[in-house]
This record gives structure tokens, C-alpha cells and sequence, in this order.
């Protein structure tokens, strides 16, 4: 059978890479602060270890020997690994490394999400950060299966499971094709959209914010005529381009500068759609803590301090 490696002690690397770097006892022993004969027998303990001298005592110092010269390397290799192991548990511990799991809702890349992703890299430029493009409802089941840490949703979940901060207020327009009747005024009545077919997505890809257009559009006495889905504002925008339709989408969307399209307030103004920033309920980590104190430090809603469980389903 083969027999184990040596246990090797760190203190006694330590001590041999500072003997082999003064070459003299006496120096090194100041070098490490301790006495003499301590330090000879931390040599003599990895000598007998290893099972050679590494060092050949001379009357001004020592020189080192080949079993020393092949050991010099290794140990400082081993030194440094340890000491870089350490620094990075230190910094994975304190929130400052590692790999964090970002949800986000393909509209917030207009918004929210850009200057998320700044802050955080100026708070913590060593953490890996793996950005997922999902709509809310996918997200939320994400985070439940543990499969995202963190996400930015429109109009957020409900359940004991997730905590949630709301970070952004942001309000509705009407997406019209260029010379579009309607588009002549800054503003357009909901009601006015009564007869117009509509492109939406579908309320699968995220139930509450499809519940929150529809009931804009109760709101003023009517159901929306969906003659066309997809899953992707840029999508959406392009069909209205292409005169399929209209739709009501959240402001930022106005920033998608396709042509053929036109963007307009709706009057009278339906409360904003919330995007909120959702964990799991009891996930105190502080890779996720930074994360989370960003974000809501960005945030324009009144009501950010704790994190609430809404009675919402999940939004898009």
C-alpha cells in the first residue's frame, strides 16, 4: 500500500521559505519574530518530513540543498494559495466575491436594470454578476426553485415565501402606429381605444401586469381585441409598426426607437405599474444584501423600507 503524503504544517513552510530566503537562522528568527531554537526545530521537524536537509550549515549561514531548492517553490506556492484561499472566504463572506443569479423583466433593461448593474459594480466589481432575461412569472418560479437569487419584476408576487421591495413607480402609455388619428394629440383617452385591435402578451408570461393592461382597459368600459401575441416588447412595438395593432405598454418601453411607431400618455392616468425586487423570504447573504441595498437605493417608491409580501400575482 502506498503510504500517505506528510501532513505538512504551514508554520514550519513558513519558517523554511524565510531561512531560504536570508540563509542564516539567526536572521530569519528575527525575520519571524520568535527565538532561535524554536525556529531550528520547526526546520529540523519538516527535515524529517520530507526525509532530507534542506539546508547545509555553514559558519556564516546555510545554503540549500537540492532537496531544499526543489522544496523552495512549492512551498511558496502552497504559502500563497492558502493565503489567497483565506482572503477570498474572507471576501465571499463579506459580499465583496462570488456569483450572484439576476432575474430581470425584458422592459427594465429601458429603466431599472442598467443603472442596477452600474451601481453594483461600483459597490462589488469582484462579484460574478449571471444576468437571466425572464419574464415575472418564470422568474418567480425561479427564485422559489432556488434556480435565480434575486429578481426584478413588474408587479410582484404574492406568498410567505419571497420578500419583496418596491423600487420603481413607473406609468403606462399608449403605443400607436405613426399617423395613427389618435396619435395627433399628446395625450389619448383610454376610452378611445375601444375599437382598436390590440397586441399583448400572453397573460401566462406574466398574470398581474397582463391583468393590470386589461384593467386599464375595463376601467373605461371595455375588453381589449387581441388579435396578436408575443412575448418580447421589442416584438410587440414592431407589430404596432407594422399597423397590426395598438398597445398599452410601461413608459420606458418608449425608449424602443422603431420607426413607424408613436408614443402617447392616456388620459385619464391609470396608477403606475411597481416594479419590485424579489428574494427568497429568509435569504440573509450578504452577496445578495449588496444587491438588494443597491437597487433600493435607485428606487423612486415611497413605500421601500421592509420588505412586504403583496397580494399580487406575479407581473411581467
Amino acid at each position: 500500500m502506498t503510504p500517505p503524503p506528510p501532513e505538512l504544517d504551514l508554520r514550519q513552510l513558513r519558517a523554511f521559505v524565510v531561512v531560504a530566503e536570508v540563509l542564516h537562522f539567526g536572521r530569519a528568527a528575527q525575520v519571524l519574530g520568535i527565538a532561535q531554537p524554536p525556529l531550528s526545530q520547526q526546520i529540523g521537524r519538516l527535515e524529517r518530513r520530507v526525509g532530507h536537509k534542506l539546508f547545509e550549515r555553514h559558519a556564516r549561514g546555510v545554503t540549500l540543498t537540492p532537496a531544499g531548492r526543489e522544496l523552495l517553490p512549492a512551498a511558496r506556492g502552497a504559502l500563497e494559495q492558502v493565503s489567497g484561499g483565506l482572503d477570498a472566504a474572507r471576501r465571499v463572506a463579506g459580499g465583496k466575491a462570488g456569483r450572484l443569479r439576476v432575474g430581470f423583466a425584458a422592459s427594465l433593461a429601458f429603466t431599472v436594470l442598467p443603472e442596477a448593474i452600474r451601481g453594483y459594480r461600483r459597490r462589488c466589481p469582484d462579484v460574478e454578476l449571471d444576468l437571466r432575461e425572464l419574464t415575472s412569472a418564470p422568474q418567480v418560479d425561479a427564485l422559489r426553485a432556488g434556480a435565480l437569487d434575486v429578481g426584478l419584476v413588474r408587479e410582484a408576487p404574492a406568498g410567505p415565501d419571497l420578500a419583496v421591495v418596491p423600487v420603481q413607480r413607473e406609468p403606462f402609455v399608449v403605443v400607436l402606429p405613426d399617423g395613427h388619428p389618435l396619435g395627433r394629440d399628446e395625450a389619448v383617452a383610454v376610452e378611445a381605444l375601444a375599437d382598436e385591435p390590440f397586441v399583448l402578451f400572453p397573460r401566462a408570461a406574466g398574470p398581474a401586469f397582463h391583468d393590470r393592461v386589461t384593467g386599464v382597459c375595463g376601467d373605461a368600459g371595455f375588453t381589449p381585441r387581441v388579435v396578436q401575441r408575443a412575448v418580447e416588447w421589442q416584438t410587440l412595438v414592431a407589430f404596432v409598426g407594422a399597423g397590426l395593432g395598438v398597445t398599452i405598454a410601461p413608459a420606458g418601453v418608449s425608449r424602443l426607437r422603431l420607426d413607424g411607431v408613436v408614443y402617447r400618455r392616456l388620459t385619464p392616468e391609470p396608477a403606475p405599474t411597481v416594479v419590485a425586487l424579489c428574494w427568497r423570504e429568509g435569504d440573509t447573504r450578504p452577496l445578495l444584501r449588496g444587491f438588494v441595498e443597491t437597487v433600493r437605493a435607485l428606487g423612486s417608491c415611497d413605500d421601500q423600507a421592509p420588505p412586504r409580501r403583496p397580494h399580487r400575482r406575479g407581473g411581467r
